[in-house]
């Protein structure tokens, strides 16, 4: 069972505090590959980046999107993703992309 929305949304509040920065420098993202997206599309490190996925349904990935993106401010992409199953977060570096 998919945790709730905002158990998740504290949970990505929760790692960007541990790990610093605004929200500025964090990339929130929604998609139903995480390890696609996070390591080949956005060059993150396993080892080396701040970064972590979690599973949840459609909907609240998109209304997790959309909060991160729209309201505080967090790059990313909220939308444009097929049936997204997961957010996904890195905290951004000059190797990632963006």
């Amino acid at each position: 069972m998919a945790k709730s929305e905002e158990k998740i949304k504290q949970a990505i509040k929760n790692h960007m505090r541990k790990y610093g920065g605004s929200y500025l420098d964090w990339y929130v993202g929604i998609t139903s590959d995480p390890e696609n997206q996070l390591f080949d599309e956005h060059k993150v490190n396993k080892s080396k980046n701040f970064w972590f996925f979690i599973q949840t349904d459609e909907e609240t990935a998109e209304n997790i999107g959309r909060y991160f993106v729209n309201y505080l401010g967090t790059d990313g992409k909220s939308n444009g993703t097929e049936h997204p199953s997961h957010v996904y977060i890195y905290k951004k570096t000059w190797r990632t992309k963006p």
